[in-house]
């Protein structure tokens, strides 16, 4: 019998976490141990802010609301249900956030079977697909926090142009906007402008942290979700936070922290398949934004199935997450996991959130500030002020120009084995595509086919939306990565609305920027332009095949 079915259960609510207590139990001391004999349960439930030490105070005292904002959300139920009866003509709901303000809505809408239209791209051809749909039904939720997100705003600008582009007057397209920002934001000030609906949100919780706030409830709200429900479900888990035992955010904490102490610092996040779709890119950004700083953290690696390469290794932690088990079912659909996580939606999130937080205690950092990202949205705004650098490619080989460093390979297959082989026994590779990720969704097939032929874990991210998630782990987690970059030729490009730049332009320069963060952290890094998107990511996945003859 597996550790995870002979081990301890740990559950409130409705929700369960299998085989933490073998994960901790395999570390030198109990982890756990620790942080309950040092109060940190009851301390985390009160929202101490001294929790990870004194440079994190300060950060810390304005960033705890998510605690507990599942009871102040109740407020905005109200709005909501007048938001939504005014609105009930506009069916076509799109969400314009990064990060936080869109991963959780969808994660929400596509477990419980809802259509919402997430934009968090700046790809032309996206940006113009979503625009074409329906623009007349169409009710765009502007998310940002802090209300200056440049691909937030961009995608405001270019929905009002096509507004107004189809007859409406400036009054008639205000409706059709709902902003959801900070109190003070200078969103906040454009949305009165525009005549726009206006949810303010907490703004005492951090973006990744802010599933239960406005956030994640205005858009889920908009295409038909009872969101009271996973308030309800939040606020029953709540209650087990401060206790030493039956607390699976504890124990889901102890584990991440007890496994990344003793190396085993990637945490495979699969579906179990029984009802939650989507949660593992929320928890992504949740885990490597926290974490991944000061040279420590743990890396998430989203897995498709429990039979994909990368689900397990020797410096990996395999956690499946679902639905709430029903009588006889096996914790992590037959996977055996290291450690499962089932329970309903709105105590996941709380759950997730609060053992992130944990796992802040045990590395000694500070899970709510995001430090080294901002690096790449600086080197953005340089390159769209003076123009993107010149490139040469070190060589074409088909639809596909290769930039790498000097001494490479001269052919892409090598360039491939190159980077694989660099990685060493605790590295990873990130491959972060500057792309569409409808038209070009076979570039996600990069991800299980390299870490197939390298044997060590391959994340996968679209561009620019990982950079409001593991761009933060790139830069500030354990420098042991290797990057490949993928850009692609724009056929058809789209003007930013009121910007002297285009939607195109402004990929180019977050790929460029982005590139020029990693560069100086001196670890491997590759680009693939590829001139034809369609035929370069053929051409890619038969050279990655090729490495794993």
């Amino acid at each position: 019998m597996s550790d995870l079915l002979s081990g301890a259960v740990e559950a409130a609510a409705g929700l369960s976490v299998h085989g933490a207590d073998a994960v901790d139990r395999s570390a030198p001391a109990s982890t756990r141990d620790a942080l309950v004999n040092a109060g940190v349960p009851a301390k985390l439930a009160d929202k101490d802010p001294t929790l990870w030490g004194p440079d994190a105070e300060a950060e810390a005292k304005v960033r705890l609301g998510w605690v507990d904002t599942h009871r102040q959300s109740r407020e905005l139920l109200p709005q909501l249900a007048e938001l939504t009866a005014e609105l009930a003509d506009l069916d076509h709901v799109v969400l314009a956030g990064m990060g936080g303000s869109s991963l959780a809505p969808e994660v929400i809408a596509r477990t419980l079977g809802k259509q919402l239209t997430v934009l968090d791209t700046t790809d032309p051809g996206q940006v113009r697909a979503a625009l074409a749909d329906r623009l007349e039904r169409t009710v765009v939720v502007v998310a940002s926090k802090s209300g200056s997100t440049v691909e937030t705003d961009s995608h405001r600008r270019a929905y009002w142009q096509a507004f107004l582009d189809a007859g409406m007057t400036e009054a008639e397209a205000g409706r059709h906007f709902v902003i959801v920002t900070d109190p003070g934001s200078p969103l906040e000030a454009t949305a009165a402008e525009m005549g726009a609906f206006t949810v303010l949100a907490d703004p005492n919780v951090g973006g990744r942290y802010s599933a239960l706030t406005a956030f994640g409830l205005v858009p889920s709200a908009l295409v038909g979700v009872e969101v009271a429900e996973l308030l309800d479900q939040a606020d029953e888990l709540s209650r087990s936070l401060g206790g030493d035992r039956d607390n699976p955010g504890l124990a889901l904490g102890a584990a991440l922290g007890a496994a990344a102490t003793m190396g085993r610092d990637k945490v495979a996040l699969i579906s179990d398949g029984t009802g939650i779709d989507g949660l593992g890119d929320w928890a992504e950004q949740l885990i490597a934004e926290s974490t991944g700083k000061a040279g420590v953290g743990i890396l998430p690696v989203v897995v498709e199935s429990p039979q994909s390469p990368g689900a397990t290794g020797a410096d990996v932690l395999t956690v499946t997450y679902g639905g709430a088990l029903a009588a006889g079912d096996v914790p992590g659909g037959g996977a055996n996991p290291d450690v499962a996580v089932n329970g309903p939606l709105g105590a996941q999130f709380l759950t997730w959130e609060y053992a992130t937080a944990i796992a802040g205690v045990v590395l000694g950092i500070d899970p709510f500030n995001q430090p080294n990202v901002t690096e790449s949205k600086e080197n953005t705004n340089k390159i769209l002020a003076s123009g993107p650098p010149a490139e040469t490619p070190s060589f074409t080989e088909g639809a596909i120009e290769v930039y790498a460093p000097q001494g490479h390979p001269g052919d892409l297959a090598g360039v491939l084995r190159w980077l694989s082989d660099g990685l060493g026994d605790d590295g990873y590779l990130a491959v972060m595509a500057y792309l569409d990720r409808f038209a070009d969704a076979d570039a996600a097939r990069l991800r299980p086919a390299l870490a197939g032929a390298s044997g060590r874990p391959v994340t996968f991210g679209w561009g620019p939306r990982f950079l409001h998630s593991t761009g933060q782990y790139h830069k500030g987690g354990p420098q042991v990565g290797g990057y490949l970059q993928l850009t692609g030729a724009v056929t058809e490009d789209l003007p930013v609305p009121g910007k002297p730049y285009t939607f195109g332009e402004l990929q180019a320069a977050q790929a460029a920027g982005d590139r020029q963060a990693l560069a100086g952290r001196e670890r491997p890094l590759v680009r693939l332009h590829l001139t034809d998107r369609s035929a370069g990511v053929a051409q890619l996945l038969d050279a990655v095949g090729a490495l794993r003859a």
